[in-house]
């Protein structure tokens, strides 16, 4: 059995608007919830193995906050694979993971995010920003994913929802 963590990055900012897309920071509500999210993964035990997310800067800002929180204590693995991926790209990656991590944290962009909670859950849940989505998947290898596969989906977390 693995843990597939799927993180939409929190909120970015827009007030520079001649900032590409790539580059856009987390704004004042971002930087509060990328960390709530963390302490929600710490405290309810669901702390990734590995962490991986989007070169985007706000993906990145986020990982780190949830990094931070959870005492992360690797790199996180970057990948522009994720910005603005479909769920294709996210189960490649998954497919060429050591066997050895046991729980995944992917943090990346909607669309791709919606869809791939949608292809893995069977129903549509809306992920808003900084929403975190749990699967357990039903298999011992990572190279046994595939697109038709459905998870165990144990929860959708929001950061308005959380009491921290």
């Amino acid at each position: 059995m693995k843990t597939l963590l799927i993180l939409r990055h929190a909120k970015s900012s827009w007030k520079d608007l001649s900032q590409a897309d790539h580059d856009r920071p987390l704004n004042k509500r971002g930087k509060r919830d990328a960390p709530r999210i963390g302490k929600f993964m710490r405290d309810t035990d669901i702390v990734p193995d590995l962490i991986i997310s989007s070169t985007a800067k706000r993906a990145r800002k986020t990982a780190q906050a949830v990094a931070d929180e959870v005492d992360y204590p690797k790199d996180i693995t970057l990948t522009r694979d994720l910005y603005h991926a479909y769920p294709d790209a996210f189960v490649e990656i998954l497919q060429g993971l050591d066997n050895h991590f046991r729980s995944v944290l992917m943090v990346a962009h909607n669309p791709g995010i919606e869809e791939l909670v949608a292809q893995l859950s069977g129903v549509y849940e809306r992920m808003t920003t900084g929403a975190l989505a749990h699967f357990e998947l039903p298999i011992d290898d990572w190279q046994d994913m595939d697109s038709e596969m459905r998870g165990k989906l144990r929860g959708i977390y929001r950061p308005k929802e959380l009491s921290n």
